[in-house]
């Protein structure tokens, strides 16, 4: 019979937020694959857990993921966790999960803390529609074209960053964004220093040119308004006329009355204002 992976979020900081299921099945598995063997034997020995560990981590993942594919086709159960948090993640795990369902093997999660959720809820910024980038790549070409496409981003968005790339990171998001955007410097969170300063990413990089920082950041950043979106899209058709804006449209095989509408919506006017201007412009 076949073994199942479980992906076991283990805490982020406080050891009172792991689970009771996931005690559990740290002690019933037959193997746990951690993403660091010392730092996850202090919390099992914290735990009283017993359970044999090996090694799962982001230089292995490849070759010890066919390993324990291998391992759980012959019927090992399998506990994956990381250092903290939720595995796959921004973490080793997603290369694991992948490898399993290729093979028919059971995979199944069990949820717990999660420093993304955790941050975004205590943010102070939209919760209702977000979007998670974990930590910026380290490749510049590639970071570039991530943070220019979170330029027009209307979703909340959540990053990770460690202390010594903070004040890097956050003038990138200055030339970006802005520094008049909100944002919400989220440190150490669920530990006993925890902080939440919601404030301005101008404001965020002045305050830290006084002091260092330290401690795990999740950064959580507004979204561009509709408003502010509609008035750049407006602006950049101003050297147009409404005239030469639906003509733009009509090149493009649009008919003359939905070349109109998409004139209208562009302008942010309407479009009995866009026909009046037309009519104006045959005079």
């Amino acid at each position: 019979m076949t073994g199942t992976l479980y992906l076991c979020a283990t805490p982020i900081g406080n050891l009172e937020d792991i689970s009771m299921r996931v005690l559990r099945v740290l002690q019933e598995v037959d193997l746990i694959a951690a993403e660091d063997t010392r730092t996850s034997g202090n919390l099992l020995r914290h735990f009283e857990i017993h359970t044999p560990l090996t090694s799962y981590h982001k230089f292995n993942e490849e070759a010890k993921g066919d390993e324990l594919v291998e391992k759980l086709i012959a019927g090992t159960n399998i506990a994956l966790i990381s250092d903290a948090g939720t595995p796959a993640i921004s973490d080793p795990g997603e290369i694991l999960v992948r490898k399993c369902l290729e093979n028919g093997v059971p995979v199944t999660s069990l949820p717990g803390a999660n420093a993304c959720i955790t941050a975004l809820t205590i943010s102070g910024q939209s919760t209702r529609r977000f979007c998670f980038e974990g930590f910026l790549p380290a490749d510049n070409k590639e970071k570039k074209a991530v943070l220019a496409e979170l330029k027009d981003e209307t979703r909340t968005i959540v990053l990770y960053e460690a202390p010594h790339r903070l004040k890097k990171t956050l003038r990138l998001l200055e030339e970006t964004l802005g520094g008049d955007r909100s944002i919400t410097l989220c440190r150490e969170i669920t530990k006993k220093f925890e902080t939440a300063d919601k404030t301005t990413i101008a404001e965020a990089l002045a305050s830290l040119e006084e002091k260092d920082a330290r401690g795990e950041y999740v950064l959580v950043i507004a979204g561009k308004s509709r408003e502010e979106k509609a008035r750049e899209t407006a602006a950049s058709f101003s050297d147009l006329s409404p005239a030469e804006h639906v003509a733009m449209y009509e090149a493009k095989g649009e008919s003359r009355k939905d070349a109109m509408k998409l004139a209208a919506k562009d302008r942010g006017v309407s479009k009995r204002d866009i026909y009046q201007a037309l009519l104006e412009a045959e005079e």
